[in-house]
C-alpha cells in the first residue's frame, strides 16, 4: 500500500495553556489571506450601487441622520426627528458618518456594509488560523464569504452587517481571555455585545450562552476569577448600551422622537415588546415597512406583503431546511455539525484550558442557540436574520475538517470526512433541485463530483497521496459549487425593500413579486412642489409611512412618516398634528399609504387625513394628491 506521508498530530492539550502561542506563519500564508479578502471585497462591491436605496426606510434615516445630528443620535426617520426608525441607531450611526464625509448616495451607504463583511471573514480566518492553521482558517473564512445570505447582507443596509461583525468579535474576544486569562479580553467581548444591543437589541444576546459557559469552563484562572471577569463583562455590556438606553429614557418625550414601533414610546417597552417577546412568542405586531415606490406596488422579493417576505414556514427544528431558508444558510450546516462534533471527540480529553476545545464549543454553541432560536421563534422570521449563523458554520467547517484531517493515518478518518462529503453533496443537490429552471445542470454536476470525492476520500489510504488530496479538493469543490452559484446570483441581482432574498426562485418558496428592480420613481412637478421654499419648513411633507422615505430620497429634504415604521404609531398624534400645522412647521400633506400596522396608530392616522380633508383644499398633481397645509380653506 503506498505511504501517506504523516503529519503532526494535534499538539498535546498539556501545551495548549496560559503559555499558548499561535506557530510561526509559513511564507504562502500572508499571500493567501490576502486573496481571500481581495475576493471577498470584489464580490462584496461588485456593482454595490446597483441596489440604489436598498432598504429606503433604513436609507431615509440615514439622509436624516446625515444633516441632523439629533436625528443621528436617535435614530430618526426623518431630519425632523418625529419617530425612531424600530431598531436601535448603531448601524446609522456608521452609513450617516459615512456619508457626512463622503456624500449622501448610495455607495456612500453600503460600502461600510460590504467592508463590514470583509472585517467578519478576517476575524474568523484570525481566529482559527491561532489555534489550528492557517489551511483551517482559510476554510473558515471561504465558507463565510461565499455564504449566501452573507453576500445579501453585507451588501445591504439593514443593521445585520454591523450585528453579525459586533458578535464575532464578542466570540473572538472571549477566545483570547480563555488562552491567556486577561480581563481585558471578557471586557471587549462585553462592550462588544452591548454595541450589538445597540445594533438590533435582543439578538445581540443569543451569544452570551456560549460565551458564558466556555469561559466558566475553559480559562485559566481560578473560579473566582472567572466569576468575576464574567460579572465584569456583564457590567462592561451594560454601560456600552446602557448610556443610549439612558439618554432615551431619561430625555422628556417632548424633546426627542417617539420611539418607532413601542407601545407607549419607550424603549423598553420597544425591546421586550416588538423586538422581543412578539419574535419569539408570535404575539400580533405591526408589520414592516416595505420601501414601495410612492405608495405603489410592493418591492422586488417583498411578494406584496407589507412587511416584506415574511417567511411562512412553521416554527420547527427543521425550519432552516425549508423552503427558502435552505438557500439562504442551510448549505453547510450538516457539515458543520458533523465535523464540529468529529472535532470535539479529537480534542475531548483536553484538559479544562484547551483553548482549541474551547474554541469548538464556543462556536458550536453560538451555532445552536441562535439557530434554534430561528428554528423555533413563532414570530416574524425573515431569512435574512440567518447571516448570523455564517460565521458559526465557516468555523466549525474549517475547524473540524483540518482536525479530522490531522488524522488521516489513522482509519476511522477518511470515512468521516467521505460520509460528510456525501451528506453535504446530496442536501446540495437537494437544495438546488428546488430551482428546478435555474441552471438544471448544476445538481448532477455537484452530485458527480461529490461522489468522485468520496471515492477518492475512500480509497487514497490505498491510492496514494494524489488521490487522497484530489478527493479533498473536489470535497470542497462539491460543497462550495451550490452556494457559490446562488451567492453569484445574489450578487448580480439588484435587492431592494424590506423582504430580500438570496439566489433564484425556489419551489414552495416565499413569493418573490415581480421579480424587477424598481428604483426611486417620482413627478418631477411634485419634488419641484415639495423642494419650493423647502427651508421655511421643518417637514416639506407628511404622509403615510410606506411613502415618506421615497419623498424624503428624492428631495433630500425631510418628510414626516405619519405611524412610524409599521404605519402603527400614534406619532404624531392629531393634536401634535394640528399644532405643527398652527406652527407653519409642515407645507404639504400627501395622500399616501400608511402601512398596515395594529394598535391606535391606523386610528390616529385616519383622524389626521380627515382632519386635513375637512381643512384643506386638495390639489392632483401627476396623479399624487396633495393638500397645501399653509392654505386652509376656512
Amino acid at each position: 500500500m503506498p505511504d501517506v506521508p504523516a503529519v503532526p498530530a494535534v499538539p498535546p492539550a498539556e501545551i495548549i495553556d496560559e503559555r499558548f502561542s499561535p506557530s510561526p506563519r509559513k511564507r504562502w500564508e500572508r499571500p493567501a489571506l490576502f486573496v481571500l479578502l481581495v475576493v471577498t471585497g470584489a464580490l462584496y462591491l461588485w456593482e454595490l450601487s446597483a441596489s440604489g436605496w436598498a432598504n429606503w426606510f433604513y436609507a431615509a434615516a440615514v439622509q436624516a441622520g446625515s444633516v441632523s445630528w439629533k436625528a443621528f443620535l436617535f435614530g430618526a426617520s426623518d431630519a425632523g426627528a418625529s419617530i425612531t426608525v424600530d431598531k436601535p441607531p448603531a448601524s446609522l450611526w456608521v452609513m450617516a458618518l459615512s456619508a457626512r464625509v463622503f456624500g449622501l448616495n448610495s455607495w456612500s451607504m453600503l460600502v461600510p456594509q460590504a467592508l463590514m463583511g470583509v472585517a467578519t471573514v478576517g476575524l474568523v480566518y484570525a481566529s482559527v488560523r491561532r489555534y489550528f492553521s492557517a489551511q483551517a482558517g482559510l476554510i473558515a473564512g471561504a465558507v463565510l464569504a461565499l455564504t449566501p445570505v452573507a453576500a445579501l447582507m453585507f451588501r445591504f443596509n439593514n443593521p445585520d452587517a454591523l450585528l453579525v461583525l459586533l458578535l464575532t468579535g464578542a466570540v473572538v474576544a472571549t477566545l483570547r481571555a480563555v488562552e491567556n486569562g486577561r480581563t481585558r479580553w471578557m471586557v471587549l467581548a462585553g462592550v462588544l455585545v452591548g454595541l450589538g444591543f445597540l445594533t438590533k437589541q435582543l439578538q445581540a444576546v443569543l451569544v452570551l450562552p456560549g460565551i458564558a459557559a466556555v469561559y466558566l469552563i475553559a480559562a485559566p484562572v481560578s473560579l473566582w476569577r472567572r466569576l468575576r471577569d464574567g460579572l465584569i463583562a456583564v457590567v462592561a455590556m451594560i454601560v456600552s448600551a446602557g448610556w443610549w438606553v439612558a439618554i432615551v429614557e431619561l430625555t422628556p418625550a417632548a424633546n426627542r422622537p417617539y420611539v418607532g414601533s413601542s407601545t407607549d414610546n419607550s424603549f423598553l417597552n420597544l425591546t421586550f415588546g416588538y423586538n422581543g417577546l412578539s419574535r419569539i412568542l408570535g404575539h400580533s405586531a405591526p408589520t414592516t415597512h416595505t420601501g414601495t415606490a410612492l405608495g405603489g406596488a410592493a418591492s422586488e422579493n417583498s411578494g406584496g406583503h407589507p412587511g416584506g417576505a415574511v417567511s411562512h414556514f412553521n416554527a420547527g427544528l427543521l425550519r432552516m431546511f425549508a423552503g427558502d431558508f435552505g438557500g439562504h444558510i442551510a448549505w453547510l450546516i450538516p457539515a458543520a455539525l458533523l465535523l464540529g462534533l468529529a472535532g470535539l471527540l479529537i480534542v475531548g480529553r483536553a484538559k479544562r484550558t484547551d483553548v482549541r476545545r474551547a474554541a469548538l464549543l464556543i462556536w458550536g454553541a453560538t451555532l445552536l442557540v441562535t439557530g434554534l432560536t430561528f428554528s423555533l421563534m413563532n414570530g416574524m422570521a425573515h431569512e435574512y436574520y440567518t447571516v448570523a449563523l455564517a460565521p458559526s458554520i465557516g468555523a466549525l467547517v474549517g475547524i473540524g475538517g483540518w482536525l479530522v484531517w490531522t488524522r488521516r493515518t489513522e482509519r476511522w478518518a477518511m470515512p468521516v470526512l467521505a460520509a460528510v462529503s456525501l451528506v453535504t453533496t446530496g442536501w446540495a443537490f437537494v437544495v438546488l433541485g428546488r430551482s428546478p429552471e435555474w441552471n438544471p445542470w448544476l445538481p448532477w454536476v455537484v452530485l458527480v463530483v461529490g461522489l468522485v470525492a468520496a471515492a477518492g476520500l475512500m480509497l487514497g489510504r490505498r491510492l496514494g497521496t494524489k488521490v487522497l488530496r484530489t478527493g479533498v479538493v473536489l470535497a470542497m469543490v462539491a460543497a462550495l459549487a451550490g452556494p457559490t452559484a446562488w451567492t453569484v446570483q445574489t450578487v448580480v441581482t439588484p435587492h431592494e425593500g424590506g423582504g430580500v432574498k438570496t439566489g433564484p426562485a425556489v419551489v414552495g418558496g416565499t413569493s418573490r413579486g415581480p421579480g424587477a428592480f424598481h428604483g426611486l420613481t417620482g413627478s418631477d412637478v411634485v419634488i419641484a412642489l415639495l423642494l419650493k421654499d423647502a427651508a421655511s419648513y421643518t417637514w416639506v411633507a407628511a404622509t403615510g409611512s410606506e411613502t415618506a422615505a421615497t419623498y424624503q430620497l428624492l428631495t433630500d429634504k425631510s418628510v414626516m412618516p405619519i405611524g412610524g415604521f409599521s404605519g402603527g404609531d400614534p406619532s404624531p398624534t392629531l393634536a401634535q398634528f394640528q399644532a405643527y400645522v398652527a406652527d407653519g412647521k409642515i407645507h404639504y400633506y400627501i395622500v399616501g399609504r400608511s402601512g398596515s400596522g395594529g394598535r391606535g396608530g391606523k386610528r390616529v392616522f385616519a383622524s389626521i387625513e380627515t382632519w386635513v380633508r375637512h381643512n384643506f383644499s386638495a390639489q392632483t398633481v401627476d396623479g399624487v394628491t396633495m393638500y397645501d397645509l399653509t392654505k386652509p380653506t376656512g
